[in-house]
C-alpha cells in the first residue's frame, strides 16, 4: 500500500497489547517498521508480545501499565518517549466488561470498574499522549469500541455505556484538536474471539441466551478477518485519513469510500442519522 513507508520508525503506542486485537495491531505496525510501545497489565503477556516482535526484526518496548491509574499512564508514556520519541499514533485497544448481567443484580463496584477501565483508561492515555501530538501538530488517536457504541446491549450496561461514551469522546476531542492536525476516531473491529469472549461464556445465563450463543459460535469461527482489522487501523493511522476525524467506523462499513470523499461522513458518527 502507498502508506507503507510512512510507518518506518513511527512511534506507535498500543494499550491492551498483551493479547487479542491489541497484540494483533501491535504486531502489524511493528512489521511495517514502526517503533511500538506495548502497554498491558500482565508482564508475561507483555514479554511474549515483545519477544515475537523483536524475533521478527521489529522494535518494541513492553511497559507494564494499569490504564486506570493516570500516574502509571503518564510514566508509561514517558518511558515510551525515551525509547521511540514523541507519540505519533495512539491505539487504545484495552477493554473489560466490568459487570455482566442485568443492572438490577450487578455489583456496583465491579460495574463502575468497567467504565473506569474502558472510558477512563482511554481518557488517561489521550491526556498523556496529546501534548506530543499538539507540539508536533500531527497525530492519530484510534479508540477501539465494541457492541454497545451504536446500539443497546442488554446485560452489558457497564461496557455499553462506556463504548457509547468513547464514541462521543472521540467526536468531542476531534473538535478540540482539529486545528492542530490531530485526528481522533473510533474503530469497531467487529466480532472477534478474545478473552472477552471467554468472559461471556463463563457468565453463562447472566449474559443472556443471545450473547451466549453468539460467543460460543465466535469461539469456533474466530470472527472478523484479521487483515480487515489491520487495514482499517492502518488507514486511520496514516496520512490517507488526515481528513477523517470524529468518526465511528466498523470493519464491516464501506469505510474505503472515506479515503477520497467526505460526502458520506455522517454515516460514521455516533448519531448515524439517515434522511430518506
Amino acid at each position: 500500500m502507498a502508506d507503507a513507508n510512512e510507518f518506518l520508525e513511527m512511534p506507535v503506542l498500543v494499550s491492551g497489547a498483551g493479547r487479542g486485537i491489541g497484540k494483533r495491531l501491535a504486531l502489524a505496525f511493528a512489521a511495517l517498521g514502526a517503533r511500538v510501545g506495548l502497554l498491558a497489565r500482565t508482564q508475561a503477556e507483555l514479554d511474549l508480545a515483545q519477544l515475537e516482535i523483536t524475533h521478527s526484526g521489529g522494535q518494541a518496548a513492553g511497559i507494564l501499565c494499569d490504564v486506570r491509574d493516570y500516574g502509571q499512564v503518564e510514566a508509561a508514556v514517558e518511558r515510551f518517549r525515551a525509547f521511540a520519541g514523541p507519540v505519533r499514533a495512539l491505539i487504545c485497544a484495552h477493554g473489560a466488561y466490568g459487570s455482566i448481567g442485568p443492572l438490577s443484580g450487578c455489583e456496583p463496584r465491579e460495574w463502575l470498574d468497567g467504565v473506569i477501565t474502558n472510558l477512563g483508561g482511554a481518557a488517561h492515555l489521550c491526556r498523556a499522549a496529546l501534548p506530543d501530538m499538539l507540539a508536533a501538530r500531527a497525530g492519530k488517536i484510534v479508540l477501539l469500541t465494541g457492541p454497545g457504541a451504536a446500539q443497546p446491549r442488554p446485560n452489558f450496561s457497564s461496557y455499553s455505556a462506556a463504548q457509547a461514551a468513547l464514541a462521543r469522546l472521540a467526536e468531542t476531542l476531534a473538535e478540540e484538536v482539529r486545528e492542530a492536525n490531530v485526528q481522533v476516531n473510533c474503530m469497531n473491529p467487529g466480532p472477534t474471539y478474545t478473552s472477552l469472549t471467554d468472559d461471556i461464556i463463563a457468565a453463562g445465563p447472566r449474559a443472556g441466551a443471545v450473547e451466549l450463543e453468539a460467543a460460543l459460535k465466535l469461539r469456533t469461527t474466530g470472527g472478523a478477518r484479521p487483515e480487515e482489522q489491520v487495514a482499517l487501523a492502518r488507514f486511520l493511522c496514516s496520512s490517507r485519513s488526515n481528513h477523517v476525524s470524529g468518526m465511528l467506523i466498523s470493519v464491516s462499513d464501506n469505510w474505503r469510500k472515506l479515503e477520497h470523499s467526505r460526502s458520506h461522513a455522517g454515516m460514521f458518527t455516533l448519531r448515524r442519522i439517515f434522511h430518506s
